[in-house]
């Protein structure tokens, strides 16, 4: 097994990583910014690497610093969580270059799917059900571009072959506005992702957001823990997760579950890994992969059993996948909410000083979190600071168990969407089941 870890990321996620190497007798380093020399993983580390200043760009994004840190600690291994530099591929080849092991898939692999053009075109090739589309880029022949549209039926949407995010997108509802939004998309586009390339796909107006994990080895095995629904979102951001994604059929859910298995072995991935969909009208639809571990991995090992960090670290290390799918039990509903220092109302930031600190217990519930009483939240990176996760024999009992947590949870010194959380998982659509991802922008415009 791997000796020693790098962990190059902050918050819960570090956290997160920490306790899974800890668990498997594997030593930590832990790489941090000047502002995050308190965080609770650099306290547990065995041993911690100031990388840089208050700045992402300084610190976490900062590729010869995190690879400096890895050779003065003689560290094995790089894990890079999610965001900051999770996708990036030149970090995974710039990792393997310096005789590291990267944890997560291949720079190829990663390049392959982080492309939305070519990442589709991997897909339908595997045999993963696409959104109907240009089928590539769009080129500068107007006459082209407008026949395709006309054949796929407004209203379509423009993307940006690298977005993400609910970045460089744009929905088109009449001819008349087709071409300047693909001018300003593709503009856009270059300015945010040094790649101008947009292709054109149906814009499908109320489905739901429905993702599977998946765990692959690189050695012509692969598994999936099931599927998510995380369609309660405010800009194309997550508010709310849970699994498995109420009222989907069996079969269909049969169908992707092995098309994206397949689909795995066919690109030849390796590690943790996810497929997000659109659903809707009983039809998947893919979006887009994501290769690395997702801020929601907790509600699909809640309703698993299974540890989603310890399987990444077992196939980093060469291993074969430790279970085959039969293996795999599923139980329960899964619920999490993400908890950030934000205003409720206005969503504005909000950092500061923890001056009351007390995190919800009880059966079923599971903090991820790297709080702690007289913390101070930085305003520096991203607004998350803890995910309150609840499971159930039922969806009626998660729900049940999110309410109390949420009522029981402190968090004072600094504003929290607490709030919002409580008046969502109240919400007599959402108790049903089923939303669309656009319920919640919609429910906070009224």
């Amino acid at each position: 097994m791997l000796e020693k870890v790098l962990i190059a990321n902050r918050g819960e996620i570090a956290l997160r990583i920490l306790r899974a190497c800890k668990e498997m007798g594997i030593k930590t380093v832990a790489v941090h910014s000047k502002a995050d020399e308190n965080l609770m993983h650099v306290r547990l580390a065995d041993e911690t690497v100031c990388i840089g200043p208050n700045s992402a760009a300084d610190s976490y994004l900062n590729i010869p610093a995190i690879i400096s840190a890895a050779e003065v600690t003689d560290a094995q291994a790089i894990h890079p969580g999610y965001g900051f530099l999770a996708e990036n591929a030149d970090f995974a080849e710039q990792v393997e270059r310096s005789g590291f092991t990267f944890i997560g898939p291949s720079a190829d692999v990663i390049r392959l799917m982080g492309d939305k053009v070519s990442a589709i075109k991997a897909m339908k090739k595997a045999g993963v059900p696409t959104v109907p589309g240009s089928d590539g880029p769009l080129t500068d022949d107007h006459e082209r571009t407008l026949k395709i549209a006309r054949q796929i039926g407004y209203p379509v949407i423009i993307k940006a072959a690298g977005g993400g995010g609910g970045r460089g997108m744009r929905a088109v509802h009449r001819e008349q506005g087709l071409l300047n939004a693909i001018s300003v998309t593709r503009t856009e586009a270059g300015a945010a992702f040094n790649n101008d390339v947009v292709y054109l796909e149906k814009f499908l107006e109320t489905p739901r957001h429905v993702e599977v994990q998946v765990l692959s080895d690189g050695q012509g095995n692969a598994i999936h823990l099931g599927d998510r629904d995380c369609s309660l979102q405010r800009r194309h951001q997550k508010v709310i997760e849970e699994a498995p994604a109420p009222g989907i059929p069996e079969e269909a859910r049969q169908r992707i579950f092995k098309a994206c298995t397949d689909a795995c072995i066919e690109i030849g991935y390796r590690g943790a890994g996810t497929f997000e969909f659109l659903y809707q009208g009983g039809e998947f639809y893919f979006i887009e992969m994501n290769t690395r571990v997702q801020v929601e991995h907790p509600v699909s090992e809640e309703i698993s059993g299974f540890d989603i960090i310890k399987e990444q670290l077992r196939i980093a290390n060469g291993e074969t996948l430790s279970v085959t799918q039969d293996d795999i039990k599923f139980n329960g509903h899964a619920i999490e909410c993400r908890i950030n220092a934000e205003d409720p109302k206005t969503f504005m930031p909000s950092p500061g000083k923890l001056t009351q600190l007390h995190m919800p217990g009880g059966n079923g519930v599971r903090v991820d979190s790297h709080l702690y009483h007289g913390y101070t939240v930085p305003p520096f990176y991203d607004s998350m600071i803890a995910k309150l996760i609840t499971w159930g024999p039922d969806r009626e009992t998660a729900l049940i168990r999110m309410r109390n947590a949420l009522d029981e949870l402190v968090i004072e010194g600094i504003r929290t969407n607490t709030p919002l959380h409580q008046e969502l998982v109240r919400d007599t659509s959402f108790m049903e089941g089923g939303v669309n991802i656009h319920y919640l922008t919609k429910k906070l415009e009224s």
